[in-house]
């Protein structure tokens, strides 16, 4: 029967798989929890082909527990009854290690079904999720359960892993395979720090070779070719997402047009177009703001054009607004001022509009004579002196000039005005 190269490689110690030296490390937390054999619930967070199901695995062989495995994706109720059922039996001497996949998948329900058993010790629980767990996972799971994050693996850690696999083939097949230079580390940087994809590109990579005289080359452009786009991680659902949105802004607000091209290229290679327009209309406006005014009407153009174009050619006014948006000069003042002025008003703070500033069309007769509005435009500079703010917020100082070239020139302005 069919065995995939990657399940045939798995690691049996934790000291053979790939990555993960933060916790893995010879004194890394998760392998002194396992040598002192007492292991509490909990959660492998991070991308797949990392390592989680691997590393329950050799948990559950260390601890001499029997491995139950579900996928939360299709599993319910039913199949938790149906390992609870064979607690305290032969079949499970040394308790259960239960390992829910994609725990995220799973209603309030569902997850509490676990409770009693994990908490009393007779299900050890190892959850897994790719997705942030404090968000997904319900405080009643997380707060019985240590939470270890799984990185992406370097391109560096991954080609010994590729070198280990060709290894395998050719003593399993009796050949001798011949990478082109580079082609390793193709591989290992092509798929997007995933070690599964990684030997099953080696794996597909071999089967689709010509063999000649029991020789077999593994040619740099099949590589490429393969690994076109699986260097990827993106869900516009998921995590990667959020984190590829805010990088792009982060990049933007930190000046680094570089860094920020990096980031939409990763949203247009994904397709996706709706998110990168929605971020840069905002940077528009909180990072850039009255530093640089204009930009933010130049995005909308930008943003507009990419919307009526459609892809491949939105990414062109795409780069023009994040380019522009990066080097413009940075103003977030009527972003914080709008912020806190909401604060004031989410305390409570407002009071009655200033009688001047109230709606006169909506008095009765006679009531227009003493309202005592002052008509700016009556007076020289267009400017007068009177009250704006409610009694109860008199004085109170919302926005500030940023320290940059235009809203300097407008505090000038105003400061000989007034």
């Amino acid at each position: 029967m069919y065995r995939p190269l990657a399940d045939e490689l798995r690691p049996e110690k934790l000291e053979d798989m790939v990555g993960q030296r933060h916790i893995l490390g010879e004194n890394g937390l998760l392998t002194r929890i396992v040598e002192r054999g007492n292991i509490p619930n909990m959660i492998f967070y991070g991308p797949s082909g990392t390592g989680k199901t691997t590393a329950a695995r050799i948990i559950a062989s260390r601890t001499n527990r029997t491995l139950r495995k579900l996928n939360a994706t299709t599993a319910g109720i039913s199949d938790i009854k149906q390992i609870i059922d064979e607690l305290d039996t032969f079949l499970t001497p040394g308790g259960v290690l239960l390992y829910l996949d994609e725990i995220q998948y799973f209603n309030k329900r569902q997850q509490q079904s676990l409770l009693e058993f994990i908490e009393n010790g007779k299900i050890t629980l190892i959850a897994s999720t790719t997705e942030n767990p404090y968000f997904y996972i319900f405080n009643a799971i997380l707060s019985r359960s240590t939470v270890f994050e799984f990185k992406q693996v370097t391109a560096e850690e991954i080609v010994p892993a590729v070198e280990r696999a060709i290894r395998y083939l050719e003593k399993r097949d009796g050949v001798e395979i011949s990478p082109e230079p580079g082609a390793l580390e193709a591989i290992a940087s092509g798929c997007g720090g995933d070690v599964r994809k990684a030997i099953n590109a080696v794996e597909l990579l071999y089967a689709s070779s010509r063999r000649e005289d029991g020789r077999v080359s593994i040619a740099l452009a099949d590589v490429r070719q393969l690994a076109q786009r699986s260097a990827m991680r993106y869900d516009r659902d998921g995590d990667e997402h959020y984190d590829i949105i805010s990088a792009l802004q982060k990049s933007i607000r930190g000046s680094d047009p570089d860094a920020a091209l990096h980031y939409l290229a990763r949203l247009v290679e994904a397709g996706d177009l709706i998110s990168p327009c929605r971020r840069l209309l905002v940077i528009a406006a909180e990072d850039i703001g009255l530093a640089y005014p204009q930009a933010i009407p130049i995005v909308k153009a930008c943003v507009d054009s990419a919307m009526q174009l459609g892809y491949p050619e939105a990414r062109i006014p795409l780069a023009d607004a994040v380019v522009l948006l990066a080097t413009a000069p940075k103003s977030n003042s009527a972003y914080m001022g709008i912020n806190s002025a909401l604060a004031d008003v989410k305390k409570g703070k407002s009071g009655a509009i200033p009688r001047e500033l109230q709606n006169k069309h909506a008095d009765g007769t006679g009531f227009e004579r003493d309202q005592g509005y002052k008509y700016p435009h009556d007076f020289p500079n267009h400017y007068v002196e009177q009250q704006y703010l409610p009694d109860g917020l008199k004085g109170a100082r919302y926005y500030e000039f940023g320290e940059n070239k235009n809203e300097q020139a407008a505090r000038l302005y105003w400061e000989k005005i007034k």
